[in-house]
């Protein structure tokens, strides 16, 4: 009787330990055979446990270039212009325990080392200093120039060189100093062997002088008007102020028609980054700030 109990009581212990299959499905993904698996790119899917800060942003997990095969040979070079440091992108900053420090390009800067590319993972999304990465425009990135910046850039291998448009950050790899866009390493004879020897030099952009000189280089230039004063001296060093604050280029221009100096930031190309940096005066100490173009100045005149 004491054995029959004994044994009874060993089933029950038994049905109690079954594992809860439902529980573990949610958790372990479906193991697919090499037959069933799609010759895809694979999405990245962000989940809790996922510690990589840019998990889910990118649809693709790795980079490449799009499925047909396209002509780039129309896309030209990028147009030295001046153009004032963008309000995003341009501060020293620390990335997996290693600190990069903004070049003071004053007295010029090149370089040279490996040029990568990258392509349609990260087509259409914001590059460092908030702009919109294309793939098909003239661009590049870069650990260290001012943002934006314009390079001439050589495949030493092949002697090729073109102009890019510095706007991005990277690439952090040894041995590589900057990453083109797909357009550019098309123009350089790099997107099939994937990297190149390459040198870099500054193209260094003297700031016009008058109206009349922006209004040929661009017509669309905006500035951001914060103050007028009547103290020349007193507007130097508000203006010097301003730069430090927010690490743009600060411009001043005297009135014509009476003694008065406005201080205001740009010029900038780009009407949203004119529009952001002139929130970021209104919520503080410039309230009245507003946005001002060249078109503008010269009817004004």
């Amino acid at each position: 009787m004491r054995s029959l109990l004994f044994l009874f009581l060993l089933i029950l212990a038994g049905c109690s330990s079954t594992p809860d299959t439902k529980e573990q499905s949610t958790t372990e993904p479906e193991q697919k055979t090499e037959q069933e698996k799609p010759n895809t790119p694979t999405a990245i899917v962000s989940t809790p446990e996922n510690n990589d800060p840019n998990a889910g942003r990118y649809r693709l997990e790795n980079d490449k270039a799009p499925d047909q095969a396209l002509i780039l040979n129309h896309i030209e070079a990028a147009q030295p212009r001046y153009e004032s440091k963008s309000l995003a992108g341009n501060k020293d900053y620390t990335l997996r325990g290693k600190r990069y420090k903004i070049e003071n390009i004053e007295n010029g800067f090149t370089e040279q080392g490996n040029a990568s590319w990258y392509g349609e993972k990260f087509h259409g999304h914001k590059t460092s200093n908030g702009e919109i990465y294309d793939m098909y425009s003239m661009t590049a990135a870069h650990k260290t120039l001012p943002l934006p910046s314009y390079v001439k850039v050589t495949n030493t291998n092949n002697g090729q060189s073109t102009i890019v448009r510095v706007n991005d950050r990277g690439p952090f790899h040894d041995g590589r100093i900057i990453d083109l866009s797909m357009a550019a390493a098309s123009k350089l004879g790099v997107i099939k062997t994937g990297t190149a020897p390459v040198k870099i030099e500054l193209i260094k952009v003297v700031k016009p002088d008058s109206v009349d000189e922006w209004q040929s280089a661009n017509p669309n230039y905006y500035f951001v008007q914060l103050a007028a004063v009547t103290n020349e001296e007193k507007a130097k060093a508000v203006a010097t102020e301003l730069e430090q604050k927010f690490s743009t280029n600060v411009d001043l221009k005297k009135a014509e028609s009476a003694k008065v100096y406005r201080i205001r930031l740009g010029p900038y190309i780009d009407r949203d980054e004119a529009l952001k940096l002139r929130e970021k005066a209104r919520a503080g100490q410039y309230p009245q700030a507003f946005i001002i173009t060249t078109q503008r100045e010269l009817e004004q005149k």
